[in-house]
């Protein structure tokens, strides 16, 4: 028995199968170590001028692998396991608290700051640690899909623009765990595609679904427009914006409304255009105080936002530093609140990012609770299992021999060790799309090992037939439903502006693993343990 092993182990099929199993293990596990029992909370996002940011903790670049993301470790002392004791700890924290954070990268000085509804926050969203390379789909961990589609006819240079745009509004919204990406489907037309994890329905239709457009004119001239050209800086920390103290919130017929502020600091370029501008009017007097002739309005999306007096001390001066207001209602003051704070949060995100090239709407959104993809990923755990243990029956049932039923279980884990590390090198999310990929490899496997054992055992029944020539009628047929099956998927990139395309390419991937490299493989381990 040990003579056929080390046969086995001998042939050059099996040796390359050998192979790229070590890639595929480095490729998941990131080093040779295994990170099955790694501890700690990573970092998925860093909020936009929040104490985290300023401290120096990065965005987490979306194309980084899962376990080279920075890790907290501690927080004052405080050992950090998972996301839960990050939150517990925040919880339990107040405003204004120095914070000293170990990550696996430094050490970080952190202020707690209080936001607006009363909460206390560091600017940094967190998740468990991963324990490998894979990166899971929205279907698996929760989140949300968006399909977008341009309202008028659109080039690709600019959906390429409005690629990276969103990308850098999402980056600025305190997202940077998405994907963004351009789709088509068969017709020819042309969609954005987006994969967003722990944002609400809502706040991914409000936030994508409006071209963002904003002017600041006085009178018909433009002074300002949102974008880095025009606008250097915009305050989002508690001190230079919020809740208006001096508007605060007040009782209407139709519920409550509030006011809120921030300030923004323009370009020396727009300051001279409203200087320009603003040296033409004339100063008026009201209640006592002075004032320009014209207000400074505000537009987004070409609807009046709000309109802001213009200070007579402003007249010809170039002045960059400008205060932005606006309001918010809701049927209770609490509500009235949050609805004026994310107005505001809207407002500020348009400013820094500019609009977009091109006007959007919602064709289809998809949103997943992270606990129903982890319910999802044990009942794929346990069906994948009962699956190996039925093939392995009926094999055992067909063949009643142990030589032929463990090779094709081990053979079959080859391929799923495969597709995963393929999936971890490239960085493709597995979603129920791509598992559902690896059940139709798997089903093909068994397909495929069956006829390899059959043609094998007429081998050892008609010994007048030559081994190599079975060997190759087997993988001749094999070969021939391979190309088939690759022809047919190859449209499904397309389909449905590109959401098959996570099925197609994990399909694809996994066949072409087991015929070229894991199926050879097996014909070659039968035939020896069928020969002793």
């Amino acid at each position: 028995m040990n003579a056929t092993i080390t046969e086995i182990f001998k042939k050059w099929r099996v040796i390359l199968l050998l192979v790229f199993l070590v890639f595929a293990y480095f490729s998941i596990n990131g080093g040779l170590v295994p990170h099955f029992w790694q501890s700690g909370a990573v970092i998925r996002s860093v909020g936009y001028n929040s104490s985290a940011a300023n401290a120096g903790v990065e965005n987490p670049n979306p194309t980084v692998t899962p376990l080279a993301r920075e890790r907290l470790l501690s927080l004052n002392g405080q050992k950090i396991t998972s996301a839960q004791d990050y939150y517990i700890f925040i919880d339990g924290q107040k405003g204004g608290r120095a914070v000293n954070a170990v990550t696996s990268k430094k050490t970080y000085a952190l202020v707690t700051k209080s936001t607006d509804d009363g909460k206390v926050d560091l600017g940094l969203k967190v998740a468990d640690a991963p324990q490998s390379n894979l990166r899971k789909g929205l279907d698996l961990e929760g989140g949300t899909r968006v399909l977008l589609k341009s309202v008028e006819p659109a080039s690709k240079a600019n959906l390429d623009t409005t690629v990276d745009s969103l990308k850098e509004r999402l980056n600025v919204y305190g997202l940077s765990d998405v994907t963004v990406r351009v789709a088509s489907d068969l017709a020819g037309n042309d969609f954005i595609l987006i994969e967003i994890a722990g944002v609400t329905e809502q706040e991914v239709r409000d936030l994508l679904s409006k071209q963002g457009k904003f002017d600041a004119k006085i009178g018909n001239s433009t002074v300002f427009s949102g974008g880095k050209k025009d606008i250097t800086y915009v305050c989002r920390s508690a001190d230079c914006s919020g809740i208006d103290p001096r508007r605060g919130c007040a009782k209407s017929a139709a519920g409550y409304g509030c006011g809120f502020f921030f300030t923004i600091t323009l370009s020396p370029e727009a300051a001279e255009r409203q200087a320009a501008v603003t040296d033409k009017l004339s100063v008026i007097t009201e209640n006592g105080a002075g004032y320009l002739s014209e207000s400074l309005v505000l537009y987004l999306d070409d609807k009046e936002v709000d309109s802001l007096k213009i200070g007579a001390e402003l007249k010809g001066r170039a002045s960059t530093n400008i205060q932005i207001s606006g309001s918010g209602t809701g049927v209770s003051q609490q509500q009235a609140m949050q609805n004026t704070l994310a107005n505001m949060k809207k407002l500020q995100t348009v400013l820094i990012t500019g609009s977009l090239p091109v006007k959007l709407e919602v064709v289809q959104l998809d949103t997943v609770s992270p606990t129903l993809g982890k319910e999802f990923l044990q009942n794929i755990m346990l069906v994948g299992f009962i699956a190996l243990l039925a093939v392995a029956t009926i094999v055992w049932v067909r063949y009643r021999k142990w030589k032929i039923v463990i090779p094709t279980v081990l053979i079959l884990l080859s391929e799923i060790t495969l597709i995963l590390g393929f999936a971890a090198f490239v960085g493709w999310n597995l979603d129920l799309a791509a598992i559902a990929g690896i059940i139709i490899v798997i089903g093909s496997g068994v397909n495929h090992l069956t006829i390899i054992t059959d043609e094998i055992m007429r081998v050892h029944s008609v010994s007048a037939v030559d081994w190599k020539t079975k060997i190759k009628n087997a993988l001749f047929i094999i070969m021939g439903a391979y190309l088939i099956n690759i022809s047919s998927l190859l449209p499904l990139f397309w389909v449905g502006a590109g959401l098959l395309k996570g099925f197609a390419l994990t399909t694809i991937a996994g066949m072409s693993f087991g015929v070229l490299i894991a199926r050879p493989a097996y014909a070659a381990i039968i035939e020896t343990l069928m020969k002793e």
